[in-house]
Order: structure tokens, then C-alpha cells, then sequence
């Protein structure tokens, strides 16, 4: 590698390699003269670098290179140090015979120094897609963090990160072979995860393959249909992996478990157990929605105005409670702090304040709990409200035995009111939630021992035999009771296999997961649930795929990339992203599309009208 070293090309008087004949000093004191008016250059390298083909050999002759007289992968480019001029003199074979003498060697370490169609270097698209990705932050805050260092504009920073860093990524996922095989030697064949986000709009849906022992994405994109034809073509390319599918953990989509079956009949089929449990409370859980509402309404029928009164507030600010601004509400003294285990000192007879206070409190929180949420299966708002309505009565009891309050008087029998009347039901509810609970001990059971599928199904066959027998319980529980059988049968089949096979998870979790936090950091860079929901629809695929942990390790395995790879992946993005040419709200811009498609007809040839 040779390395000229020129200084600024202000101090010299050189603009597009060329010497002035006036000095930078002297520039505008005589223009009418014979310099001629150029347009200078707003960016100027401040290093030139002519790098040297690190192959000295002849591919196929093994004689020496010869080095040609030209220069190519001549370009300025920017790094978040240095703006370099760099160019490479390539090396061919000397030899006419020889296949090699038509190939062109250039500097590996050249092109590693910035992507091809690229004048920023690596590190400023590493840098963007760590800020993007890792640091969630915004085009704009991107851009107000590189601006101080480097020409670029906001517009500029969107395309980098679109058109390079996310395909960066996924040419990095298929540099992985090496480790993948590694791994799928090691255990005997690759376990793999299956997973898809719920379409909007009709739009396609994103399903992602996954490696669950090494993590690496398999297979990410859209399918238009979720039946059989479709899912056995997006399947059928794994069978050309060198290694076995052991194992496929994913939800009982009702056309992917027989396409499975047709592309992967050797593998074990596991369905993800969270899934069996939340389709086991499905009418559990509309039950108890429909317990919470009866519940609530006739809570607020005994004790709704009573809660939801506030302590009187000074004259003139009826309803008026904290407010701020220029003119804010007036600051309230601070009560004197207590810890927890303080011993409580005896109030004076007037202590209407601290009555209020107490009273209060015991308010807000009863009008809390008739706003909780459920969370199937284990999570059932019906019955929780219930019971801490339960607590909260048993409470105001505790108080009134030691200080009489009429308030207090009038939660206590509104409560004790309405939860008896909604007792029967309760209890149907948490026996079912019992049932569950007992169900999801037996899949995860507390004991260190590996378990055998055999055992488990065992213990879970006989439980639910068990419940369907039972002959003390309602006639709803004995609905819900057949209910848990037939949803149990229909998952039999691919419930176990997770407990002989080494890396199969019980639940698809993991994925699921990824795909929360995808939509989470997109929401905080979009700022709009509808822009981040277009953002997965165009480039999703690429959004979801895992990335080395720091930043430095992201350049070190993007710098590797071969060019073909990336521009191939370049033109594969480009591709996926014209199917939303046509979906702008600009009138502009459909005018625009309208007219080419316009210009694309008339070049047709022209047919009859019929």
C-alpha cells in the first residue's frame, strides 16, 4: 500500500488536482484577469490513499501480478475521523494463456474501507444503524449527532440506513453458515422456531425462522397467505440446509402444522404450551370479562357516588383539585412523614383532616380496582377485582372497630352488598382458574429432574380425566371441564416433545418477544402506531434481524461483506419496496405514479376496443 500525504488543498491553491495561478490570498482582488471562475468544492479530502492488491499471486498460474497502470475504486469518502481520497491500482496476471490475466485484483482493504455506491465509510453506516437499532433514536437526533462531523443531510441519513444497514445486516446473517454448521454438528441438526405478526389491512404477513440455539434468523419475509401451498414453499428451502431440521417449535396455525408435516416429516413438531394454556382459558376468560362488568356495575350501584367523592376543596374551587400553569393551585402543607414501622401517635378529637385524608385514600383505591385489566390465563381481572373488593371491606371493618366513620360505615355494607350477590359466580371462576393453574404446574413443574414426555403426558392425561369426571361442580364447570379435553387432544400430538428434545424450548416466547420489542423501538423512532405499522410492512423483514452486541463488533462483521452480496440484497430490498410506490397520500406523488403507468400503457400494443 502507498500512501501520498498531501496537505489542505486550501493552503495549496488545488482544486480538482489542478494548481491555481493566484494564491488563496489573492482570490477576488483581481477575478477580472485570466483565472477562470470554477465552482470550489465543498468537501476536500484530507488524505490521499493508493492502496496495493494484498494477492501477489496468480490465482490460477501462481506467477506474479503485475500491477496495471490506472486506478480504480478511485472515490472521496467520509469517515467519523477523516475525509480520504482512496483509490487502488489493480493487479492482474502478465500471462495472455492464463484465465486470470482478464481478472481485475483489487485492495481488499480498499473496499472494505466504504461499501460500493457509497462515499460514507463503514463506520459512519455502523454508526447509524447502532443509533437507529441499539439507541432508538430518531433521523433527525441521528443526524444532529453525525452533522457536527460530517456532510450529510436528514434525507441522506433515512436512505444510508435503508439502503445499507439493513441490508448490511442481513448479508451478515448469511456470513453465519460456518457457525451454524458448527452448531448443527455439535447436536445433530438445527431445533427452529416458526413465528408471524398479525397482518393489518389485508397487508401480507412477517414470518421469521428462526435458530433458537444460536439465535440467527433463517428465513424473515412476507407471506400473502397463511394456508398450506404457502407455507410448505416458504419451508421447503431448509431442506437444503446440510444439516436436519431435529426439531420445529410454533403455534397450531391450522396450514402450517400439515405443511410441516409434507416438508419436515422427520422432525418433531412442538406446539408452544403458552399458547395450549391461553386457547385452554379462552372461555375462562370471556366468562370472567363478563363477571368484571356485572361486578363493577353493581359496585358503582351501591357505593359509585360515594367513591368518587373527593375532600372539599377551598371556596370557589368546588370540583377543582391540582392545577398548574402561571396560575397554579395554592401548595398544601405537607403532612408530617411516618415510616412503616413508626408507632402511630393518638389524634387530637378534631382531626377531621386526617380522617379525610385516610378516608380518601380508601376511595380512590376501591375506584382503581374496578378499572384492572385481565391478562389470560393466569391473569383474570373478574377475580382479582373480587377479591381485593374482599380485602378492602375487611379493612374498612378493621377501621370502624377502632374509630366510627359514617363513610366508612357506607362502603363497608355497599360492599358487602354486592360481592355477596356475585359470590356463586366467583367461585365457579376460581375453580376453573384452579384447573388451569394445576395444568401449567404439570407441564413446569418446581423439581430439578429432567423429565420424559412420556411421564408428563401421563400425569396431564390422568388430570384431565380427573376434572371431566368430576361430579360435585356446575353445570358451567363441566362445560369448561370438556372444553380442557378437546382443546387438549387437539394439541396432543406436538405437546411433549420438548422434554426429550435438548434446546426445544416449551414456548415460542423468545420470538414473540423479539417482535414486541421490534414494534416498541419502532413506535419510539416513528412516534405513530400507523408509521411504525408501514415501516414493518416495507422493511420489517429486515428490522427483526439480531445484530452483534456492540458497535464495534457490528463494523468488524459488516466490513467483511462481499460486494456482490450486498448488491444483491440492495436490489432485493429495492424490489420489496416498490409494491408500495402506489401507497402515498400525496396527490403529488400519485399524479406522478398515475402518469407512468399512463406512459408504460401507451407502449403497449394497441388492441380494439371490442
Amino acid at each position: 500500500m502507498a500512501v501520498e500525504q498531501n496537505p489542505p488543498c486550501e493552503r495549496n491553491g488545488v482544486i480538482m488536482g489542478k494548481e491555481l495561478s493566484l494564491k488563496p490570498c489573492q482570490c477576488g482582488q483581481d477575478t477580472d484577469q485570466e483565472v477562470p471562475m470554477r465552482t470550489p468544492k465543498r468537501l476536500y479530502a484530507q488524505e490521499r490513499i493508493i492502496y496495493q492488491p494484498e494477492l501477489l499471486t496468480c490465482l490460477h498460474c501462481g506467477d506474479l501480478l503485475v500491477t496495471c497502470n490506472y486506478l480504480a475504486w478511485d472515490k472521496t469518502v467520509q469517515t467519523l475521523e477523516h475525509v480520504l481520497s482512496i483509490a487502488t491500482r489493480p493487479g492482474r496476471c502478465p500471462h495472455a494463456a492464463c484465465p486470470g490475466s482478464r481478472m481485475r485484483l483489487l485492495s481488499a482493504q480498499a473496499q472494505r474501507m466504504a461499501p460500493a455506491g457509497s462515499t460514507y465509510g463503514y463506520d459512519v453506516l455502523v454508526r447509524i444503524g447502532w443509533l437507529r437499532q441499539h439507541q432508538r433514536a430518531t433521523y433527525g437526533e441521528i443526524h444532529t449527532d453525525l452533522a457536527a462531523t460530517l456532510r450529510i443531510s436528514p434525507s441522506h441519513v433515512r436512505s444510508l440506513y435503508q439502503q445499507f444497514s439493513l441490508p448490511l445486516l442481513a448479508c451478515h446473517e448469511r456470513q453465519q453458515r460456518d457457525r451454524l454448521a458448527q452448531v448443527a454438528k455439535e447436536q445433530g441438526g438445527f431445533v427452529i422456531a416458526l413465528d408471524g405478526l398479525a397482518p393489518q389491512g389485508g397487508e401480507p404477513q412477517i414470518w421469521c425462522i428462526r435458530d433458537l440455539s444460536t439465535g440467527l434468523t433463517l428465513r424473515s419475509g412476507w407471506l400473502a397467505q397463511q394456508d398450506q401451498p404457502t407455507f410448505e414453499a416458504f419451508l421447503a428451502p431448509l431442506k437444503q440446509l446440510e444439516w436436519p431440521i431435529l426439531a420445529v417449535l410454533s403455534e397450531k396455525q391450522t396450514g402450517l402444522v400439515p405443511a410441516v408435516a409434507s416438508v419436515l416429516p422427520t422432525s418433531r413438531h412442538q406446539f408452544c404450551q403458552a399458547h395450549y394454556l391461553r386457547n385452554l382459558a379462552e372461555p375462562l376468560a370471556e366468562a370472567d370479562a363478563a363477571f368484571k362488568v356485572e361486578l363493577r356495575q353493581t359496585v358503582r350501584q351501591h357505593v359509585g357516588d360515594l367513591i368518587r367523592r373527593e375532600p372539599q376543596t377551598a371556596a370557589g374551587q368546588a370540583g377543582v383539585l391540582t392545577v398548574t400553569g402561571p396560575v397554579p393551585s395554592p401548595r398544601k402543607e405537607p403532612l408530617a412523614a411516618t415510616s412503616p414501622t413508626s408507632k402511630p401517635t393518638i389524634a387530637p378529637a378534631s382531626s377531621k383532616p386526617e380522617v379525610d385524608a385516610v378516608v380518601t385514600q380508601l376511595f380512590r383505591h376501591t375506584r382503581y380496582l374496578l378499572t384492572l385489566k385481565g391478562r389470560p390465563p393466569f391473569r383474570l381481572a373478574g377475580i382479582e377485582t373480587y377479591e381485593r373488593l374482599h380485602r378492602v371491606a375487611r379493612f374498612s371493618l378493621d377501621l370502624l372497630a377502632k374509630r366510627y366513620e359514617p363513610r366508612l360505615v357506607q362502603l363497608y355494607q355497599g360492599l358487602q352488598s354486592a360481592l355477596s350477590s356475585c359470590a356463586e359466580t366467583s367461585q365457579e371462576l376460581q375453580q376453573g382458574a384452579a384447573w388451569l393453574h394445576d395444568i401449567a404446574y404439570i407441564l413446569e413443574p418446581a423439581t430439578t429432574q429432567p423429565m420424559r414426555a412420556a411421564h408428563v403426558a401421563g400425569q396431564l392425561r390422568g388430570y384431565l380425566d380427573t376434572v371431566r369426571w368430576w361430579s360435585d361442580v356446575t353445570p358451567s364447570l363441566k362445560t369448561f371441564g370438556r372444553h380442557l379435553d378437546t382443546v387438549s387432544r387437539s394439541y396432543w400430538s406436538g405437546l411433549f416433545h420438548c422434554y426429550d428434545v435438548p434446546g426445544l424450548p416449551r414456548t415460542n416466547n423468545e420470538l414473540e418477544s423479539r417482535f414486541r420489542d421490534t414494534r416498541r423501538r419502532l413506535l419510539r423512532t416513528t412516534g405513530q402506531k400507523g408509521q411504525t405499522q408501514r415501516t414493518l410492512q416495507r422493511q420489517g423483514a429486515w428490522e427483526l434481524l439480531p445484530r452483534p452486541p456492540t458497535e464495534a463488533k457490528v463494523l468488524g462483521a459488516l466490513r467483511q461483506t462481499p460486494s456482490e452480496d450486498l448488491a444483491q440484497e440492495r436490489q432485493r430490498f429495492a424490489e420489496h419496496r416498490q409494491r408500495f410506490r402506489m401507497q402515498s397520500r400525496s396527490l403529488r406523488q400519485t399524479q406522478a405514479q398515475f402518469d407512468h403507468l399512463r406512459q408504460r400503457w401507451l407502449a403497449l400494443q394497441p388492441t380494439g376496443t371490442g
